[in-house]
């Protein structure tokens, strides 16, 4: 984990409406270098504004570096990558292949993380994949979601992280072998007044930062925890720190999925439904949208934006980004649309409605469970996490 630094100027994104313009702005205006993460780029319209932007740049001199992952970006890979490397785009490919019914670790892990860095001057951390809010199936409302657009000290840990992962990647290519030097070192003058830290999770020295940043949060919190996720499986650890934190008096509240694009992890959380409600934690279900967010608040100064879902396939399967940052007006503004996110698009659980649910809705979150623990088994991880 970096170190907290101070003098960030950091400024909450919340979905793809105020994250995109300001990720193209940040692209058109690039002189030297840009840096970009994702674990999806799709052809769609969101796709076409940022995958411009970086082409325009590529075509004006600038070097830009464009790392998708294997998997999620598969119709990327097949469609679309090339016309970008004819402009100049230099892209390169985290596992390529993915076999699906390997139970080796090292095949299933993804690269999760969403972050650009431009000119090392601003950098962005977040959930949004480059792809459109606006879903091609289920809800017809935007995808609930954040970023960060960060200025200051803080830039120094994002660009040697992003540099480090792309001369990582194409030393694993045997095609490409690059130890070219940044063009664009980090401008890490103060810009603000905000505390953060940047966390990674990879699969060496940093595999459980991100999870331990939270329950730090949560083991020290005396009035209040949400967390909204996208999918949230958390393990033992992670829900006896929830159910400690409720247990001396904090109002522990979670946001979570009320319709989903994966049902298996969809009924496997809901199946943990019983044991938080029985335990005086406050459970919201988002159903105006599909919810996608990654972010937390504790005590109204501590926040964390970022791309790392609370389950175990996050937590220790995928590289991911997130920012920590220890500021009360931040906090307060996250919160406050947390706040408006649950009382215009969610609906509060309670015990009682868990069990008027019907019964094969209940075998059916029974059963995910059992799967999801099973997938988790056969991948090599278990125990507390």
């Amino acid at each position: 984990m970096s170190p907290f630094l101070a003098g960030n100027g950091i400024t909450l994104l919340e979905s793809g409406g105020e994250f995109f313009p300001a990720l193209r702005e940040a692209i058109d205006a690039a002189r030297r270098e840009v840096f970009l993460e994702t674990y999806i780029f799709e052809d769609d319209e969101a796709g076409a504004l940022i995958g411009g932007a970086l082409r325009r740049a590529a075509r004006r001199g600038v070097r830009v570096h464009l790392l998708v992952d294997g998997f999620g970006c598969r119709g990327f890979v097949r469609n679309r990558m090339a016309a970008f490397e004819e402009d100049g785009v230099e892209v390169m490919v985290f596992r390529r292949e993915l076999k699906l019914f390997s139970v080796r670790r090292h095949r299933l892990r993804r690269m999760h993380r969403k972050l650009a860095v431009v000119d090392g001057a601003v950098a962005f951390v977040g959930g949004i994949n480059i792809v459109d809010d606006l879903p091609t199936s289920g809800p017809d409302r935007p995808r609930y979601d954040y970023a960060v657009r960060v200025e200051g000290p803080l830039l120094a840990p994002i660009t040697h992280s992003v540099h480090h992962l792309w001369r990582l990647v194409s030393w694993a290519s045997l095609r490409r072998r690059q130890r070219r030097a940044l063009l664009a070192p980090p401008r890490t003058v103060a810009a603000g007044t905000v505390r953060a830290a940047f966390l990674t999770r990879d699969n060496l020295r940093h595999r459980h930062d991100i999870e331990d940043a939270y329950l730090e949060a949560i083991h020290a919190a005396r009035r209040e925890v949400v967390i909204a996720c996208a999918y949230f499986f958390p393990g033992r650890r992670f829900r006896q720190a929830l159910v400690d934190a409720a247990a001396r008096g904090v109002a522990v509240i979670l946001l979570l999925q009320g319709v989903s694009d994966h049902p298996t992890q969809f009924y496997a959380t809901r199946a943990l439904y019983p044991f938080f409600l029985e335990r005086g934690i406050r459970l919201f279900e988002y159903h105006h949208s599909y919810l996608h967010a990654k972010v937390a608040v504790v005590d109204g100064r501590w926040a964390t934006v970022g791309s790392s879902n609370i389950d175990p396939f996050s937590l220790l399967l995928a590289r991911e980004a997130n920012v920590v940052i220890e500021d009360v007006g931040f906090a307060r503004r996250l919160r406050a649309s947390l706040a408006r996110a649950m009382s215009e698009g969610a609906s509060e659980l309670r015990r009682e409605d868990w069990h008027r649910l019907p019964t094969l809705r209940r075998v059916a979150s029974w059963l995910a469970y059992q799967f999801v623990r099973l997938a988790i088994g056969l991948a090599g991880y278990g125990g507390k996490h």
